[in-house]
């Protein structure tokens, strides 16, 4: 193989073979093809795109490129959820354990939060104890045990994505759908799944801000993923605005903890989540309709049965037992909590989503860098849906901060980011779409 040549024909518009992306998947990761054909590459792709044969193609070679996990012990169907990443968006944590529940196997491989949105991995990190990286034995036997587990991709899950995005990431090639589509789902195979259903965001806090892109690429990851034998579906979602009414890492899982007890549930979080686990459940065959999924997977939450098994797979992940019952005694509090108020009275108008994301991250519970370290006690909560009538003193947020200097910066971030008006807005509505 001649890294060149397979560049050469895609800068000129050409389809790849096969077995040439494979050739080229397998320089990527043991390291004989350079950093430079990589990145020559990726530009390639991204200006002139790749057909659906190709995009499987690349799919497939990643996927090999590592461990390929199977799930043999398991007589339950083994069904998975991804999101293309929002700000509080939370919905892993109460979803898991919902499938699981009504009788779904999930071995949910999370990632970390980059830029401005958040991570599923950060989250359950800031659980004390939690096993976020354990091996396979112990992955299997959680999964077994309690139906589900989240946990974050190892090396040897498809590596040769991982050079691959980092590659891209510093090449202005990340946006591109086929790449996308081919980083997503060769993580998702390689975990061995039967089914997967994707939550591709739209908005102005999402990758994909306007509703064609997020419509391509749900249709892209759908077509690939099916393609490369794995049953897909996928929902579009409203992210003009914080899905959850925290944003952080503990603020979050103290939300989704209250979201499985029964003690408080943001309602766009709960439609997002119930359809997305009614979409599992069709997937995995264990209903026949999205309404016959929705109304297992709100048994599942309001008998309790969900809140239990995500209770027991902290417990068997290093995690405390009594987590959900004293959640305050174990997840980090932020040593200044502090409101801000609005500039006026007025309506919830909208959100610059991306920007509300940001604070959080200046507050240092994001990232910019992936080797940056997140605090995982920082934060914001009490984030008011669009709609909602406010006066001049009442919080538009509960700052969760280090010092008082944070406090000051997340609340100019804030101003800017959440705009108040003296007529009510109607909001998008949360579920966009869906692809099949």
């Amino acid at each position: 193989m001649l890294p060149q040549e397979i560049i050469r024909a895609k800068r000129d518009g050409g389809e790849l073979d096969p077995a040439d992306i494979a050739d080229f998947v397998r320089g990527l990761t043991d390291g004989s093809v350079s950093e430079g054909q990589v990145a020559a590459l990726a530009m390639a792709v991204f200006f002139n795109g790749m057909s659906r044969a190709e995009a499987v193609a690349l799919t497939l070679s990643m996927r090999d490129s590592g461990e390929v996990l199977s799930w043999p012990e398991l007589d339950i169907p083994v069904v998975d959820k991804h999101s293309t990443g929002g700000v509080g968006d939370n919905v892993s944590l109460m979803l898991a354990p919902i499938a699981a529940a009504c009788g779904l196997a999930v071995p949910m491989i999370s990632g970390r939060g980059l830029g401005h949105t958040g991570g599923t991995l950060d989250k359950m990190e800031s659980i004390p104890g939690y096993t976020a990286m354990p091996d396979n034995a112990l992955f299997r036997r959680v999964v077994a045990s309690c139906g589900c587990a989240i946990i974050g991709q190892t090396g040897n899950l498809a590596p040769a994505d991982k050079r691959f995005y980092g590659i891209r990431d510093v090449t202005a090639t990340v946006e591109s759908v086929p790449l996308i589509t081919a980083s997503i789902l060769s993580k998702k195979l390689a975990a061995g799944l039967g089914a997967l259903v994707l939550d591709v965001k739209c908005g102005n806090g999402a990758f994909m801000d306007n509703p064609d892109r997020a419509t391509e690429l749900a249709r892209s990851l759908v077509e690939v993923a099916t393609g490369a034998g794995m049953p897909t579906t996928a929902l579009v979602t409203d992210m003009n605005q914080p899905l959850a009414s925290a944003a952080g890492n503990a603020v979050e899982v103290r939300n989704a903890i209250e979201f499985l007890t029964g003690k408080a549930r943001d309602p766009r979080l709960l439609e997002v989540t119930i359809a997305l686990a009614a979409e599992m459940l069709v997937s995995g065959g264990l209903a026949s309709h999205p309404d016959e999924g929705a109304a297992q997977a709100l048994k599942a939450l309001e008998d309790g049965n969900a809140a239990e098994r995500f209770n027991r797979m902290v417990a068997e992940l290093g995690g405390p037992a009594d987590l959900l019952a004293d959640p305050d005694r174990h997840l980090g509090q932020a040593p200044v909590i502090a409101d801000c108020l609005p500039q006026a009275a007025g309506y919830v108008a909208g959100y610059d989503t991306r920007g509300v994301g940001l604070a959080v991250v200046e507050l240092g519970g994001g990232r910019t860098r992936p080797s940056d370290p997140v605090d995982h006690a920082v934060g914001l909560s009490g984030l008011l849906p669009i709609g909602t009538r406010i006066e001049k003193d009442t919080p538009i947020a509960i700052i969760h901060a280090r010092d008082e200097a944070q406090v000051e910066t997340a609340r100019q971030h804030l101003h800017k980011a959440i705009r108040i008006t003296e007529t009510m807005s109607q909001p998008t509505p949360v579920i966009l779409g869906r692809q099949a």
